[in-house]
This record gives C-alpha cells, sequence and structure tokens, in this order.
C-alpha cells in the first residue's frame, strides 16, 4: 500500500507524537508498504526507505521548539506523482489541512488520527476562552475522515462527546528491546542525581512546557527532603522551571536518546509525571518497561496505562498536591512494594510491541481503502 503521511512534528524533534511515526513508519515500510511524510522541513529526506517531503516553515510563536508549515501547491503536485493508496492525517492543524484538502479533491481515502489535546493546552496558555472555537475546528477537520484514531479510550470518549465521528482505538507501543530494566547504571544515576546516587531520584522525562505542569514536582521535593530531581528534556518552559526551582536539588538534564534515556529510566527510583492532558504519555509506557514506577495524574489517557497499586500509582490532583506527596512517599517507604511494581510495570509493558500496533494500524488502512467500515467503528 502507497501511504501519504502528514504530521505538524517530525524528526530531528523528539516528543511521543514523533516516536511514533518513527516506529510506524519503520514497520510500515519494513512490511512492504510505501510511506512519503509530508512535514515541517527538518533537514531530513528520508527515513527508514520513506522519502520525506519537508516544507518550510516558521517557528509557532508561542512554542518556537514547532514550526508551522504551510500549505502550497507543492504538496498537490508531489501527491499526484507519488499515487497514494491513502492519506493519513496526524493531528490537522495547519499543514493537514493540506491532507484533508487533497484527500478529498484527489478522492482518495483518509485517516486522522488524535495525539494532542489542544484544547485542554488553551488553559496554560491563557487562551481558554477559545476552547469551544477549537473543538468545532477539530470537528471540521477530523469529521472529512473516514476514519479518526485515538490513542486512549479516553480520548474516543471526548472526541465522541464533541461531536467527532467514526472515533477508533489505535493501541499503544513501546519499544520493550530498548527500554529495560537490564539498562540500570550507578553512573547515570550519579549523573542524574549531581553526584548524590544514595538519594532516592524522581525523575521527569518530557517536553518542558506549562501543559505539563511539572510546577507540581516541587511539592513532592519539599515535602521529601532528602530526595532529588532530574528533568529530562525541554521545551519553551525552561526558564520559567529553573527560576521556579531554583534552590531546590534539581537538575536540568536536556535531552536524552537511546540507550542514555533508556539508562536514565532504569536507574531512576520513581517517574513523577503531573500532566493532566496527555492523549496517551508514551513516556508512561517507556518508564514501565524500563521498570521505573510511575506515578502519575489519574487524567487523560494514562489510566489506559497505569492500574493504580498493580504497576504505578495514580493521584488525582489538588491544589497542594497532597495526594502527588502522598503516592511517592508511598512508593518510596514501601520497598518490596516497589519492587512488585518494578516487575508488573515491565510485564505490562511487554504487551504492546510497535509490530502489534502498526499491525492493527494496516488493518484500519486496508479497510479503509476497501470502504469496509463498518467493521472498523468500535
Amino acid at each position: 500500500m502507497r501511504i501519504a503521511l502528514f504530521t505538524e512534528t517530525f524528526l530531528p524533534k523528539v516528543d511521543g507524537i514523533v516516536t511514533r511515526l518513527s516506529h510506524t513508519i519503520d514497520h510500515l515500510q519494513r512490511n512492504g508498504n510505501q510511506v512519503m511524510v509530508f512535514a515541517p522541513d527538518g533537514g531530513i529526506a528520508e527515513y527508514k526507505g520513506a522519502k520525506v517531503h519537508g516544507i518550510s516553515g516558521f517557528p509557532l510563536p508561542l512554542y518556537p521548539e514547532l514550526k508551522l508549515a504551510l500549505p502550497r501547491p507543492a504538496i498537490g503536485q508531489a501527491l499526484e506523482h507519488f499515487q497514494p493508496d491513502l492519506v493519513h492525517v496526524v493531528n490537522p492543524a495547519v499543514l493537514g489541512l493540506a491532507g484533508l484538502f487533497y484527500a478529498k479533491t484527489l478522492k482518495i481515502p483518509l485517516v486522522a488520527s488524535y495525539h494532542t489535546h489542544l484544547p485542554q493546552y488553551l488553559q496554560h496558555y491563557g487562551l481558554g476562552m477559545l476552547e469551544g472555537f477549537l473543538w468545532e475546528l477539530l470537528k471540521t477537520g477530523h469529521n472529512q475522515a473516514e476514519i479518526n484514531l485515538c490513542t486512549s479510550t479516553a480520548m474516543m470518549q471526548e472526541l465522541a462527546a464533541h461531536g467527532i465521528e467514526r472515533v477508533a482505538l489505535w493501541q499503544k507501543g513501546v519499544d520493550t528491546e530498548l527500554f529495560h530494566p537490564a539498562l540500570v547504571s550507578r553512573e547515570m544515576r550519579s549523573h542524574l542525581s549531581q553526584g548524590h546516587p544514595e538519594s532516592p531520584l524522581l525523575l521527569y522525562v518530557g517536553r518542558l512546557s506549562a501543559e505539563k505542569e511539572i510546577e507540581r514536582i516541587k511539592a513532592i521535593l519539599l515535602a521529601i527532603p532528602e530526595a532529588r530531581l532530574a528533568l529530562v528534556g525541554d521545551g519553551p518552559h525552561r526558564y520559567a522551571l529553573e527560576k521556579y526551582f531554583a534552590q531546590t536539588p534539581t537538575h536540568f538534564v536536556g535531552y536524552l536518546t537511546g540507550k542514555d534515556l533508556a539508562a536514565a529510566f532504569a536507574s531512576a527510583d520513581a517517574f513523577v509525571f503531573p500532566s493532566r492532558t496527555e492523549t496517551l504519555g508514551l513516556v508512561l509506557l517507556e518508564a514501565m518497561a524500563a521498570g521505573c514506577p510511575v506515578v502519575a495524574a489519574n487524567s487523560g489517557g494514562i489510566p489506559d496505562i497505569v492500574t493504580s497499586d498493580v504497576n504505578g500509582y495514580l493521584f488525582d490532583l489538588d491544589d497542594d498536591n497532597q495526594g502527588a506527596i502522598a503516592a511517592t512517599k508511598r512508593l518510596l517507604e514501601q520497598q518490596q512494594q516497589r519492587e512488585i511494581i518494578r516487575q508488573n510495570a515491565r510485564t505490562e509493558a511487554e504487551r504492546w510491541s510497535w509490530g502489534a500496533a502498526t499491525r492493527q494500524l494496516q488493518d484500519y488502512y486496508t479497510k479503509v481503502s476497501s470502504r469496509n467500515l463498518a467493521s472498523l467503528i468500535c
């Protein structure tokens, strides 16, 4: 099958969406498909055998790491030359609108997928009054597609509640070969803790952005004075966070990738994740695959991954963060239970391979291409 994939973000940027797309493209190509990627230009012309059609763009004012790439006629020309069997638009917002337009114009079957919970992001950037308007835009765009894939049951329910039709689940996936408990490293632990490997080590991995609510972790540090915190990643909120966490034992590590990132997960005592805007939370699965106990907000797609007191801990966010503090203390104080949680987390992660997730996606593609929609919708 020939698949044209439109995405608002791609390599060299690092985030959960790019991770999912990278593995998906790899497995689609391995399975004999041909993929062409339309994405903001990042200097990459090919990935795992798939041609990357980079579109020039400009940085998003509120989030300079993201580029806005505007639709242009060259996209239509490239599509007509590629002759795709199917168009897949990922988070259609700006560039993705070209995918919607050309799929309809050229009468190509259309799949859309929802990965970033933009309406909830607005609250964190002082734009909450636009939430209703944004939902209307999302509904208009997504309802052009034959099917709308979500990465958690919570997001399926929320999209359906806002009038988005034909929703289905695209199962989670994680690289269980890369992320593995065997990569525990005292050297990495010492690096993350800035030379205090004996101290309880809390870890956050992800974008340093306002919607992640990373500030809430400070209350945990103050309640557990001997603990240290490593923040892995970068983003537009880093400067504000550096000021907020000043005078606390917090290490701003920057980006880690590959085995370094896997070793960071495996070497920490707890992965703390207070975000309430996750459609899934891929980093949670990566932490669990590495045997790092997860302490996360009971929100969004996270309960699809974490079963509290079984393979991690969930907490309800409150104004004074007492739920997060109690869950983290409980994890650190109960060593035997922590080891059970580690083992259960790894067992859960082993159920979800990228190969299986991509086979499920291919099944959706085949049914959309054959217009066999009745068997698609759950």
